[in-house]
């Protein structure tokens, strides 16, 4: 599914001066901030961002994450940021990556896993919903 256009994002942002720190550098803290942002922008290409997930019956909290700092980023620096679907049969696992625009260097990456609780229940769900294989447009 890597390789599959359909299941990752890019945008392009500019690190505001409050993400940064008295070194002049990103706390680190914020990148779960990028990744957000790019994981909204992808879960909104499917129609199924928070607002479409509560709809459906369905809370998907992060429950796992992790960043790996290669590098850093500082006030003003234009990154890129990627988020693709690595997993969705029984968790939500989202890939990230951080460039740097200017030199196309990978300062970040990192990862996200959700998983499926039902409202109603307050279960967690050990398969996906089909309204995410729906959303999707694949099959369980």
């Amino acid at each position: 599914m890597n390789n599959d256009a359909r299941f990752s994002v890019e945008l392009e942002l500019t690190v505001p001066f409050h993400d940064v720190d008295a070194m002049g550098v990103v706390w680190h803290g914020n990148y779960f901030r990028y990744f957000e942002v790019a994981r909204e922008a992808l879960l909104a290409k499917f129609n199924y961002g928070y607002r479409q997930m509560k709809a459906s019956g369905y809370l998907w909290p992060v429950v796992d994450t992790r960043v790996k700092y290669r590098g850093t980023l500082s006030f003003e620096q234009r990154i890129r940021v990627q988020a693709t679907i690595e997993e969705y049969e029984n968790r939500l696992r989202i890939a990230y990556q951080i460039f740097d625009v200017a030199s196309g260097k990978r300062t970040t990456t990192g990862y996200t896993i959700q998983v499926a609780v039902g409202i109603a229940s307050q279960e967690m769900s050990f398969v996906s919903p089909a309204v995410l294989f729906e959303r999707l447009g694949v099959t369980p």
